[in-house]
């Protein structure tokens, strides 16, 4: 598994479902921007500023929402994560 340094957090992406008005499912084209949405799979311990550690503000299971073509995309045990920046995550998905 992948242990993020510093302010980065690793992400797992979620897949991007569209679903017509009365519930069938349908899947999205390869042409199709990547969607922006991911689940939390780690945390690292957060920026140093000043000689003080700023933690990152996330917990692992949490779906977010983060800035498109950010990030660098990694492959471990063939499941495909995303090692972004605390900065270039947008917002948290509240449930």
């Amino acid at each position: 598994m992948l242990k993020p340094l510093h302010d980065y957090v690793v992400l797992e992406k979620v897949k991007e479902e569209v679903k017509t008005a009365s519930g069938i499912l349908l899947t999205t084209g390869e042409a199709k921007d990547a969607p922006s949405m991911g689940k939390v799979v780690a945390v690292g311990p957060g920026k140093v500023e000043d000689g003080k550690t700023v933690k990152i503000d996330l917990k692992k299971g949490e779906q977010v929402i983060y800035k498109k073509y950010s990030g660098t995309e990694v492959t471990i045990d063939k499941k495909e994560y995303l090692l972004i920046s605390a900065e270039d995550i947008l917002a948290v998905v509240e449930k």
